[in-house]
């Protein structure tokens, strides 16, 4: 029987101060539940991964999930892989993640070799790569350093290789703007999140998570090289987009 994820509890009594958001062991601790209550899509979305990495992924190369939390892209994929061999490069800076997608990654059965890395993804070399994914991740950034990021990307990928963006948005059109706010509150309302915590951990997240819009995602990509990106997943205010060298 597999065991129910930790309730997302970390918003839900009033803090006298509020520090930014981090991954940290708490965050940790809670976190399948905390991302399946608060982006919509999300288990679609992951589910999907594992699609594209069957159609993407070249015999003989590395595939890298930049920003891998507790490796839940990494597992669709490394089920869904049918090169036998390829190698998956998982990587996060907080060891609290790392040290539980570990835990995670020992008791999954697929042979498909997978590196867990704690490290900044931005001191990761990319290379002879065919599938690189930034899943939610690339916001964290801060925004001057994206582009050198994508760029890095870019030249690790063999031809025909993609990048997997997956992002929360912002919208360029006021009206559009708190049409999707709307339907995002709705979304962490109906699972549960109270109007206090739904405060609390947006003001958490404000200096530390910069959304783009999705015209902005698209000329940093043409920038970094990709000729070809499309949006292939969208759910309210939460966009994929797939980039192909």
């Amino acid at each position: 029987m597999t065991t129910p994820p930790n309730k997302d509890q970390i918003y839900a009594s009033p803090h006298d101060m509020l520090v930014d958001f981090n991954f940290n062991e708490h965050v940790a601790d809670v976190f399948p539940d905390m991302i399946r209550r608060s982006v919509p899509g999300y288990e679609n979305l992951i589910t999907l991964l594992g699609l594209l990495a069957k159609q993407y992924v070249m015999a003989g190369s590395q595939v890298y999930d930049l920003g891998c939390s507790l490796g839940a892209a990494t597992l669709s994929m490394r089920h869904r892989i049918t090169p036998a061999d390829c190698r998956i490069i998982a990587v996060d800076n907080s060891p609290a993640m790392v040290e539980r997608a570990r835990k995670i990654i020992e008791r999954d059965t697929s042979s498909i070799p997978v590196d867990i890395l704690c490290a900044d993804i931005q001191d990761i070399d990319i290379h002879n790569a065919s599938m690189v994914v930034l899943n939610f991740t690339l916001q964290f950034l801060p925004p001057d350093q994206r582009l050198q990021q994508l760029q890095k990307i870019y030249h690790g990928l063999q031809p025909g290789g993609v990048l997997v963006l997956s992002e929360k948005l912002n919208f360029s059109d006021n009206k559009e703007q708190i049409f999707q706010n709307k339907l995002h509150l709705a979304f962490k309302k109906a699972n549960g999140y109270s109007d206090m915590e739904i405060s609390q951990k947006r003001t958490a997240l404000e200096k530390v998570l910069i959304p783009d819009t999705f015209q902005q995602h698209q000329q940093r990509l043409r920038e970094a090289g990709f000729i070809q990106s499309y949006p292939w997943f969208q759910c309210f205010n939460f966009c994929s987009l797939i980039a192909i060298k």
